[in-house]
């Protein structure tokens, strides 16, 4: 990818209707600090020395936040300011040729309809272009719209970056996603809305989103949000592991460091709420994780945190392991977390508690195959999720019962003969987010799992005093 192509990834565009003069270049540092990689300045009736003072003093803010300056139709005016580029439609390069005029070192934007356009724009020298409008759009009512199709041909059709623009939000770009397009032009979406630095930061994560998946990826990238296992058997360490083995690219969000080994945890640290939502941010406003594993999470505070990114930044493919005790025995969740963990459930994909979880979160005792379906389907109605109760705690095999709607399926799973088993919950859950990253199906993600989680405990690795870690690299030679 062309730093251009990262450039262009949330490509604002001002227009005065929502910029009052007043606060006009407060507008614009809110939009830059929220993470706008690109700002087009647009105005259609102001004379060139006023444009060309106004476009002086945006070009200063673009340069602070070094995010590259376009000018909307205007060769003087950008020539003017010395702006970073220059952006005209079809129309304009009727009246002027563009091509000829403008600075071999000025990028060049050129707004495009079909693939025919696309085509000579690229030949005769456009950097970029603008393909829209997309979407209705409140600035231009009367603009002929582009089909998500011919937008996915113009990407197809040359190999210069390409900008969907036109009625874009949060709502809609996710359409876009998988036509090849490198970034997505906003105007209404930021500038209209009534916190735009919130809402810059917001949109640059979707629009990640969007044009990541719009790439083929052989290494989907998967963030856990979870706790440090010191010993590295479970936690953070063992998902790192089980995410890379499962083909992901594994990304972390720390909630508690602990001092733990094989016999127990001695000492807990909780990230605080501030930091832990700093680093789902900057993860979801970088890398767009395809999946989200969630694990031990100490306090409802923690919780509250999380399921807010996870509602803020749309994400899909949760997988949440409701990490309560360690394998050791030592509580890793206060009790007052309980409800704010069901708060946090419905917002998951699937859940994956093993049998003192799932009584705990059902509130029933389970003593057998039968009340291990009762209280699957007792969570699924409740919370809204899959849900997905481990059997291995019953000692005697390695069954699973998923629950879904209505739905109830058993997925047996062979019973390995080895008692070391630290992190085993932690590594079953981080496979199962891996393989939706790569867009198996919830079923088949949860078999290949415990396939994965089978040969682990086959390997028979033998550490530590106590329940010891696993080998979770055991295919590698």
């Amino acid at each position: 990818m062309s730093n251009l192509d990262k450039d262009l990834l949330l490509y604002a565009v001002t227009d005065r209707k929502n910029l009052g003069q007043t606060e006009f270049l407060t507008s614009i540092k809110q939009a830059l600090a929220g993470g706008v990689t690109c700002l087009q300045l647009r105005e259609k009736n102001l004379s060139r020395e006023a444009f060309s003072a106004e476009a002086y003093a945006v070009k200063q803010l673009c340069q602070e936040a070094q995010v590259p300056f376009i000018i909307n139709d205007s060769l003087e005016v950008a020539l003017d300011c010395q702006a970073d580029g220059l952006h005209v439609g079809q129309e304009d390069l009727q009246k002027s040729d563009f091509y000829q005029q403008i600075p071999s070192d000025m990028i060049l934007g050129v707004s495009v309809q079909n693939v025919a356009q696309a085509k000579e724009a690229q030949a005769k020298g456009a950097n970029y272009l603008g393909v829209g409008t997309i979407f209705p759009t409140q600035t231009k009512t009367d603009a002929v719209r582009v089909s998500r199709q011919t937008l996915a041909e113009i990407c197809q059709a040359v190999n210069i970056p390409v900008v969907a623009i036109g009625g874009i939000d949060e709502d809609n770009m996710e359409n876009l996603a998988g036509t090849g397009i490198a970034g997505l032009a906003i105007v209404n979406a930021i500038f209209g809305a009534p916190e735009i630095e919130k809402q810059s930061h917001k949109l640059k994560a979707l629009a990640v989103k969007t044009v990541f998946t719009s790439r083929s990826v052989n290494l989907p990238p998967v963030l856990s949000i979870a706790g440090s296992d010191s010993s590295g058997g479970a936690g953070i360490q063992a998902d790192i592991k089980a995410i890379m083995a499962n083909d992901g690219f594994a990304m972390t969000a720390i909630t508690a460091m602990t001092a733990q080994n094989t016999q127990g945890v001695t000492a807990i640290i909780e990230s605080s709420p501030e930091f832990l939502q700093a680093q789902i941010a900057t993860v979801f406003t970088d890398i767009y994780p395809l999946a989200i594993k969630v694990g031990m999470v100490p306090s409802p505070e923690l919780m509250q945190v999380i399921a807010q990114e996870l509602s803020l930044y749309q994400a899909n493919n949760v997988v949440l392991d409701p990490v309560m005790v360690a394998t050791s025995g030592a509580q890793l969740m206060k009790s007052e977390t309980l409800d704010a963990l069901k708060a946090l459930a419905r917002q998951a994909t699937l859940i994956t508690p093993n049998i003192d979880e799932a009584q705990i979160l059902a509130e029933m005792e389970i003593r057998n195959a039968t009340d291990m379906e009762v209280a699957a389907q007792k969570l699924t109605q409740e919370l809204g999720c899959a849900v997905l109760v481990k059997g291995g705690h019953l000692v005697n095999d390695a069954n699973d019962v998923f629950a879904q709607g209505n739905q109830v399926l058993w997925l047996n799973g062979q019973k390995i003969n080895n008692s070391n088993t630290h992190g085993t919950g932690c590594t079953l859950s981080s496979a199962i987010a891996a393989n939706l990253a790569h867009g198996e199906d919830l079923i088949p993600a949860i078999q290949n799992a415990k396939k994965y989680l089978s040969g682990i405990l086959a390997s028979q690795l033998d550490l530590g005093l106590g329940s010891g870690p696993m080998n979770h690299g055991y295919l590698l030679k």
